[in-house]
């Protein structure tokens, strides 16, 4: 994802709700951009399911499909399925490369499973 389709996400996930493109867009203001590029690219998000919109009257408001926590979750998984045979060494690098605070969030969600 480039990062003005994250910047938009960022301004759907501190919503308290679904948006209109107008609330996305004045969101953004400090970053001078046309309304119509921030309707691009909350068409993207769509067509990535990664936004869902729902009619609003004549428009649209748009929400995240996942939470940023079940997003994150789900882009880890899509990169582990695409290690292949791969998948144990992803992972050992990974957990080698995480910091002290990772692991331990690591350790305390493997115990709340177990």
């Amino acid at each position: 994802m480039g990062e003005l389709e994250q910047a938009v996400l960022d301004a759907l996930w501190d919503a308290d709700g679904p948006s209109s493109g107008r609330e996305v867009h004045a969101c953004l203001e400090g970053r001078d951009l046309a309304y119509t590029t921030v309707m691009t690219v909350l068409d993207r998000l769509v067509a990535k399911d990664v936004v869902v919109r729902e009619r609003d009257g004549r428009a649209f408001r748009y929400a995240p499909r996942l939470g940023r926590a079940a997003m994150t979750a789900e882009l880890m998984r899509e990169a582990l399925e695409a290690t292949g045979a791969d998948r144990d060494q992803a992972l050992v690098s990974f957990v080698g490369e995480a910091s002290a605070e990772d692991l331990a969030a690591l350790r305390r969600a493997l115990a709340d499973l177990t």
